[in-house]
């Protein structure tokens, strides 16, 4: 039994995950959009002192509630206002949550069964990934882990009435926590899910045990003051918030983020991984080998009914984003972790080496044929040079998953409990260093998806010297990431966009058209702005005075001289 392990076995195996997890956070640039744009929320936060009205480059945005703005300005105020305490948040969110799901299936099978749900689950790639970016997606769905494998604990038949109270008041917090992260959608999936799993069980018992009068005035209690200061300050607030960020954006495809009904289906897939090949191996099997206890619950196909409420749900949203059902993968984990502690080593065997050949596929590839894959690819926006950049670090990727697949190959040739669990821990370690060699890859690109590399420049131009007093506009368009490396706020030229609202209700702070935004450029004494190539030729076309201080191969940024 993995639990007979010595608990220094275990210690180094939580240290060396731990380590794994949390490297690299600070070894990445700020992605545009959604890393730069929650940074800068968390960032002018922190700044200002206002923990009640969330602002975007200083215009009022309420998409979301401000949960996970209130932890990013904490974590700036304690360890400084950089890449790595922005991405903390997410990190830590997601890493709590293994321990959330790694005690539900300790409470639910045995210590065998919470041990390899903590590994399946942070060896997932869309669970690992999306901790690692700067996203509401994680927060989120790390809350609802917590709310699930509470939920799970307090119904399972040996659950005292303490004990079941006490585990469902903590799993109505976590739905709070949810709620705060991004509104009512995380009402809606713990509802669903509830819905969806009576309806294929018959299982109405369960709906006694929720303890729902005392939950119901706990979220109140510890949600209701945000929302009732911030729509008192804030009169705009109240209809944005409840019609046009719940209702409009699930029924209407206004926001761009229109998809097939199949558009998660290849996201389900690719999120799964390593773990794909057990899951679609023995998903019919554990719905109907699950075994409802004494009490007439099933806690396998309560994960079951959770994942498919999230995916069919999103799936029928007018909107989508692969993030969108991250909430599904800590339901999954459970039930995959059950079949890994029962699977036949010669099934493992069989459902591993596929995974492993294609990593040595793209080995191969990558080694022998990169620069073919970089002369189709590259362009003036994205030049060889960034793909190049990438390169070792795409081998290194795939050079782990090769060697980490073999390692795992081997030592899952012995049938004991104890090299059975090293070979999870082996796949579950592979896939995070896998995903972490990947996105010190993906900072190569960073010039076409941050402002970073913009600032340094600006920053390092001596003729005449940056001022920091002095104004930046971002005309015609908005990166994201500006504002957090200039340390703050622009004003935004001939743009709305996400910022409307905060436009509408503040519009001094903005410049609607490009004649105003000129009138005010050539009356300054210094001042600095970002646009694109067209943008500027029209400028030299109007004999408006400026000069180049820096440039990537989508914009300029110009300095009043």
């Amino acid at each position: 039994m993995p639990a007979a392990l010595p608990r220094a076995t275990l210690l180094v195996l939580l240290a060396l995950f731990t380590l794994a997890w949390f490297a690299n956070l600070d070894g990445r640039r700020l992605q545009h959009p959604d890393e730069g744009r929650y940074a800068e929320i968390g960032r002018e936060m922190a700044f200002t002192g206002d923990w009640v009205t969330p602002r975007l480059n200083d215009l009022k945005y309420f998409e979301k509630p401000p949960l996970q703005y209130w932890l990013m300005a904490a974590s700036f105020n304690a360890f400084g206002v950089r890449e790595g305490a922005a991405r903390l948040v997410p990190a830590a969110a997601g890493f709590v949550a293994l321990f959330a799901i790694g005690y539900a299936g300790w409470k639910l099978g045995g210590p065998t069964l919470g041990i390899y749900a903590w590994l399946v689950l942070a060896g997932t790639f869309w669970w690992f990934g999306l901790a690692h970016f700067v996203t509401l997606d994680a927060v989120l769905s790390s809350a609802l882990a917590v709310a699930l494998a509470a939920f799970l604990v307090a119904q399972r038949a040996g659950a005292s009435v303490r004990e079941r109270r006490g585990f469902m008041l903590v799993a109505w917090t976590a739905v709070t926590a949810a709620l705060l992260t991004k509104g009512f959608v995380a009402l809606a999936i713990p509802a669903g899910a509830l819905v969806l799993y009576t309806l294929a069980t018959r299982d109405v018992a369960l709906w006694k045990r929720l303890h729902l009068l005392a939950g119901l005035a706990l979220s109140i209690v510890l949600a209701a003051p945000w929302f009732v200061v911030v729509a008192a300050r804030n009169p705009e607030f109240a209809q944005f918030f409840f019609i046009h960020e719940h209702v409009e954006r699930f029924l209407t495809t206004e926001h761009n983020r229109a998809g097939a009904w199949w558009y998660f289906v290849p996201v389900l897939a690719a999120g799964l991984l390593p773990w794909l090949g057990v899951f679609a191996w023995t998903a019919v099997a554990s719905w109907r080998q699950a075994t409802p206890d004494a009490q007439g619950f099933s806690w396998q196909r309560f994960c079951f009914a959770w994942a498919a409420f999230v995916f069919l749900f999103f799936s029928a949203s007018g909107s989508k984003l692969p993030s969108y059902i991250l909430p599904l993968f800590p339901a999954l984990a459970l039930p995959i972790a059950g079949q890994l502690e029962r699977l036949p080593t010669r099934t493992l065997f069989g459902l591993s080496l596929p995974l492993v050949l294609v990593a040595a596929t793209l080995l191969a590839c990558t080694v022998f044929g990169f620069d073919a894959v970089v002369t189709r690819l590259a362009d003036t926006l994205t030049p060889a040079t960034l793909y190049r950049n990438a390169e070792p670090w795409v081998v290194a990727a795939f050079a782990v998953g090769t060697v980490g697949g073999v390692v795992a190959l081997l030592l899952g040739r012995r049938d004991t409990p104890s090299a059975r669990l090293a070979t999870i821990a082996t796949v579950s370690l592979t896939s995070i260093v896998s995903l972490q060699c990947g996105f010190t890859a993906s900072d190569a690109f960073s010039p076409t998806r941050s402002g970073a590399a913009l600032v340094a420049q600006l920053r390092a131009d001596a003729d005449p010297p940056f001022n920091l007093t002095a104004p930046v506009f971002q005309v015609g368009l908005y990166d994201q990431t500006l504002p957090f490396y200039l340390g703050h706020p622009t004003t935004v030229v001939a743009y709305r966009d996400e910022l409307a609202l905060g436009i509408d209700a503040e519009p001094d702070k903005a410049i609607a058209t490009l004649a105003d935004w000129e009138a005010r450029w050539r009356a300054l004494p210094q001042g600095y702005a970002v646009l694109q190539v067209e943008t500027l030729l029209e400028l030299q076309k109007a004999g408006v005075p400026f000069r180049v201080n820096a440039h990537d191969a989508r914009r300029v940024m110009i300095a009043r001289r």
